[in-house]
């Protein structure tokens, strides 16, 4: 259904669910304006030198996961269609395939022996609604302890744990208007102390309509700030002591606004251009921009950039997909690959499957 209307006159094509809706989108629009007001600063662009970097804990909340929107340069937020939804934008979920169920795996390797794995389950019980579940962990291994008086180590192992659970809902509002929420919750420990936080993410989707333009905008880690918990031994001039207070930890908030269209748009070739401006809490502004090419919705070629970062990217990212229709729904394989100046190469793997 295309909504269709003259200036001046109300929308005619319109049933009586659809109008009905209304009234919840404005108050999505007046919650996330509340969000927003309460949060972000006045920076608009960049602003070099003037870095907020280290102001949050939590950082592993900030890490992309599959391989399709890093390839991009992350400018999905307003085109994401994937169980990845989760994390960019949670309405975007309601354009997942049209499958009953769509899973996701994906795996990232990081520096230093890092790793990153994530799952994520899309549930469609109707034409209007959808649910999800994600989970992710960020592993480091077992390290050495060290302090300042015993730089070689202590003889101690030391456990890192970056734990991620959410669950997620989406509801199409209108043929062109979808939004999405997300509560997570979100645990962070090393040796023995650790921190858990429950927190929230509002996302919305619209479809334009010229050239298949889109347009989302998301809120991220909208939560409290806590204090961790457990006990901490420091070895002083004076002998050992004991720490058991520490001070308040804030999560490391983001809002993403960003858009897309369609400059080719065929049966056997689709051309998406797409640009997103992320604005975080704790660090800097950055603009993305990120391209993909579909041949015969079968195979995917992608790339992207991102401006502004702390640690630049030393070429523009890339990736490409293949997706195969089977007789149990679709499978889709991406790969995805980043390259930082000082930090090195960066590979990501994500399977899906959608179940009819």
């Amino acid at each position: 259904m295309h909504l269709k209307h003259k200036v001046g006159q109300p929308f005619r094509n319109m049933n009586k669910k659809y109008l009905h809706c209304c009234p919840m989108a404005k108050k999505l629009f007046i919650i996330l304006f509340i969000c927003l007001s309460g949060s972000l600063s006045a920076q608009i662009l960049p602003t070099f030198g003037n870095s907020r970097t280290g102001g949050s804990g939590m950082q592993f909340l900030k890490i992309p996961n599959d391989a399709r929107s890093t390839a991009m340069g992350g400018a999905v937020v307003g085109i994401t269609n994937d169980a990845s939804a989760m994390f960019w934008n949670p309405a975007g979920i309601t354009k997942v395939d049209t499958g009953r169920y769509n899973f996701q795996l994906a795996h990232t390797r990081y520096y230093a022996n890092a790793s990153s794995n994530s799952f994520g389950l899309v549930y469609r019980p109707g034409k209007y609604r959808y649910f999800g579940f994600q989970a992710q962990s960020l592993n480091f291994g077992d390290m050495q302890e060290t302090t300042e008086w015993q730089p070689y180590g202590t003889g101690r192992n030391v456990m890192v744990s970056n734990v991620l659970l959410g669950l997620s809902y989406a509801q199409i509002l209108t043929d062109n208007f979808s939004f999405g929420v997300n509560a997570k919750w979100a645990h962070e420990g090393i040796a023995d102390v650790r921190i858990n936080n429950v927190l929230f993410d509002l996302g919305l989707t619209y479809n334009i309509g010229l050239m298949h333009s889109k347009f989302g905008v998301a809120f991220s880690n909208f939560g409290v700030n806590v204090s961790p918990t457990g006990t901490v031994t420091m070895l002083k001039l004076s002998g050992e002591q004991t720490n058991q207070s520490f001070a308040a930890i804030s999560v490391p908030s983001a809002f993403r606004i960003g858009g897309a269209f369609d400059p080719i748009h065929t049966n056997l070739h689709i051309l998406t251009v797409a640009a997103q401006l992320n604005h975080p809490t704790d660090n800097n502004e950055t603009f993305a921009l990120g391209s993909e090419y579909s041949y015969k919705q079968l195979l995917y070629l992608r790339s992207g950039y991102e401006l502004g970062g702390d640690e630049a990217l030393s070429a523009p990212t890339a990736g490409f997909g293949l997706a195969l229709n089977r007789n149990f729904g679709s499978l889709r394989c991406d790969y995805g690959f980043s390259s930082k100046t000082r930090l090195g190469n960066l590979h990501r793997i994500t399977l899906s499957v959608c179940i009819r």
